[in-house]
């Protein structure tokens, strides 16, 4: 294989579009309840959640150090200059063969297991840190979404019993408010964990390259992912708001209050720790919990289970495209 920067170069812009394309996928989750609740009109909610993106996104490093430096031994990443390019091939195929068929599969499962599988081809299994990958990305895949869902649940359960007494009209009036700050927020805490797997390819690929030392983020990478990311979002977001079914129950500006604020602390949590989620998983569980404390039969559970069994799969089928990218590349 050449050692030219060409690869390099190509890792460098197929991150800037993974935050992009995420951000017109994904950070629309933080604004779809402020429309389909009808509190905020589609372009201002959209242009909201690009702004909080771009700033959250700007915030903090730990989860790019867990995608940069974290996922695997560094003598096995070091050796191994076409890692961060063969991850991103893996999740973006698998995107879009998900986003091809209309199904809710996400970003993030699809980078990590393209991580995995093409560090795999690499160098072996013993390429891979099963520890961090077992704390810092197995745990908070599974108590993420589980993190909403019982936050969602709790709070709309507590605040049904505080506005037993309150009129109807002043209550909307009230959730209709504070749902544009939860939704905020959430649009904050995404960027804040999502733009930085960009970064943590980015970071990946310049070590390899030996362009900078380990364990160093540089600002231009993090002004160009959270600037992507935002562009991504006021590209797509319309489109988004408009195409996204999240109607497993009739929602209410409540619900749309709780599930974001849950949304939004869930993430903050796992940002603080350092733990790339996916808050797809947990907007769309926390839209579950707190349709299913209203009660069990408001929530669709057939589409909350079709989103399960894709997400179940994202992981081990990105893998092995990785993988198979990987091996392709070696070729060349």
């Amino acid at each position: 294989m050449p050692d030219l920067p060409f690869f390099l170069i190509l890792t460098l812009l197929l991150a800037l579009f993974f935050a992009f394309s995420n951000g017109a996928r994904d950070s629309g989750n933080g604004i779809t309840t402020l429309v389909s609740t009808r509190v905020m009109p589609p372009r201002l909610a959209v242009m909201l959640c690009a702004g909080m993106n771009l700033l959250g996104a700007l915030l903090g490093t730990e989860v790019a150090l867990t995608v940069a430096g974290g996922l695997a031994r560094m003598e096995a990443m070091a050796d191994c200059r076409i890692l961060a390019l063969s991850a991103l091939a893996g999740a973006m195929i698998w995107n879009g063969v998900t986003r091809f068929l209309d199904l809710p599969s996400s970003s993030f499962h699809g980078l990590i297991g393209g991580f995995c599988g093409a560090a795999v081809a690499c160098s072996g299994w013993d390429a891979l840190n099963y520890e961090v990958i077992f704390r810092k990305v197995l745990l908070p895949l599974f108590f993420s979404p589980l993190g909403g869902f019982l936050l969602s649940f709790l709070m709309m359960a507590v605040l049904v019993r505080l506005c037993l007494d309150v009129q109807p009209r002043w209550g909307d009036h009230l959730f209709r408010k504070l749902q544009i700050a939860s939704s905020g927020f959430m649009a904050f805490f995404h960027g804040m964990n999502d733009a930085q797997k960009a970064m943590g390819i980015i970071t990946l690929a310049l070590f390899a390259f030996q362009r900078i030392p380990v364990g160093e983020v540089s600002c231009w990478v993090r002004i160009a992912c959270a600037s992507a990311m935002a562009l991504g979002t006021v590209y797509g977001g319309l489109k988004i708001i408009r195409t996204r079914n999240y109607s497993m129950f009739e929602m209410e500006s409540v619900h749309g209050f709780v599930s974001g604020l849950s949304t939004a602390t869930v993430t903050l949590i796992a940002s603080l720790c350092g733990a790339p989620i996916s808050t797809t998983h947990v907007f769309a569980l926390a839209i579950v919990g707190g349709g299913s404390s209203k009660r069990l039969s408001a929530v669709r559970w057939g589409i909350a289970r079709s989103m399960m069994v894709v997400w179940l799969l994202t992981i081990p089928a990105a893998a092995m495209v990785g993988a198979l990218v990987f091996l392709a590349l070696e070729m060349i």
